[in-house]
């Protein structure tokens, strides 16, 4: 049965189902509801919660969690992720999985409480020190959102990664009727994890220490090896454009939602345009851009920001069209009138 939830609450509900049993966090909008929602459920389940003193405490509360096996989870803002990013690449470096929720304002420094996608390259880009990306989930429902939660908790078993989930502040706090996702049984095995004296079995070292340039190549080397099985296997995409469609337009989370629009205000109009909705920001679906459909002759990127996105978008059409950007940004939101009206101009 379905239930009306707010955007923040759903995250959670999705979270603990799957199987997350420590939460870290700290304060900050438009992401608040979620520690909130922790500290109140996480017990239920046999969890814990604690409110860090900083971003920085969080996320290096989040690799002793992880370092032990346990699923684990935390979540902020723009401001607040870009603090966790040095945890994030102790993390990575010790081939850590947990699952970090971004729910996107606008920026630079400290920005307003306004929804935004200026964050892409902070989370597409690894944001901390090092050779390492994470995968990168954008939703534009709240149920897609609770999926991609779930998934995000098997991708980061699976390959011993830290995973991102991005929203625009937006998507965090609307409210929708969805559902608890099916939860697969998991065969996670975690038997590399701290273990302490137990006599059990060997003891596990976790650390991303290794002084040595010859091994700490070999760990990059065999890292990047998973992350092109990552690129292999996780990528997804949401492609609508049609045989026919004149215009492609590019958008990722709440903005795909108006694009949607927009493209219908077009058909109107007599121009054919379709979507192609990015759900994976890493790994990127470049190979969406080089197979689309011959009738498209150009295409348009639509983010809130001052365009980040467009250059993977680039990157994957390899000059192969031209490509043109509307955006908004300083948490400005832009309407199907406007979006519809430039597509329009640049025929």
């Amino acid at each position: 049965m379905k239930i009306l939830m707010k955007g923040n609450e759903a995250i959670c509900d999705a979270a603990i189902k799957a199987g997350c049993r420590a939460f870290f966090g700290y304060p900050i909008t438009p992401q608040n509801e979620i520690p909130e929602y922790m500290a109140a459920k996480l017990a239920d389940s046999g969890g814990v919660f604690v409110q860090a003193e900083s971003e920085v405490a969080a996320i290096n509360m989040v690799y002793g969690a992880a370092a032990a096996g346990v699923r684990v989870m935390t979540s902020s803002s723009s401001p607040g992720i870009a603090l966790k990013q040095e945890g994030v690449s102790y993390l990575v470096g010790a081939d850590l999985p947990c699952v970090i929720v971004s729910v996107s304002r606008s920026g630079p420094g400290l920005g307003g409480i306004l929804p935004a996608q200026s964050d892409y390259f902070q989370a597409t880009r690894g944001g901390g020190n090092g050779d390492y990306y994470l995968p990168v989930y954008a939703p534009f429902s709240i149920q897609e959102a609770m999926n991609l939660v779930v998934k995000a908790f098997d991708v980061a078993d699976e390959y011993r990664t830290p995973v991102m989930v991005l929203l625009d502040g937006m998507l965090g706090q609307m409210m929708e009727p969805c559902m608890l996702p099916e939860i697969k049984a998991s065969n996670y095995d975690n038997s590399w994890a701290a273990n302490g004296n137990s006599g059990k079995r060997p003891r596990n070292t976790i650390t991303s220490l290794n002084l040595k340039g010859e091994g700490l190549e070999a760990m990059n080397i065999r890292r990047f090896k998973t992350y092109d099985t990552i690129k292999e296997k996780e990528i997804m995409v949401d492609n609508r454009v049609q045989d026919g469609d004149e215009v492609a337009i590019v958008a990722y989370g709440t903005p795909a939602r108006i694009a949607l629009n927009a493209i219908e205000m077009l058909k109107e109009q007599g121009i054919k345009a379709g979507l192609v909705r990015p759900v994976t920001l890493w790994p990127f679906p470049y190979d969406t851009f080089q197979n689309l459909t011959s009738s498209v002759k150009r295409v348009v990127v639509c983010e809130l920001s001052m365009g980040q996105m467009i250059d993977d978008v680039k990157i994957g059409l390899a000059g192969k069209l031209p490509v043109s950007f509307y955006g908004r940004t300083g948490g400005m939101i832009f309407e199907p009138e406007e979006v519809a009206a430039y597509v329009k101009s640049c025929i």
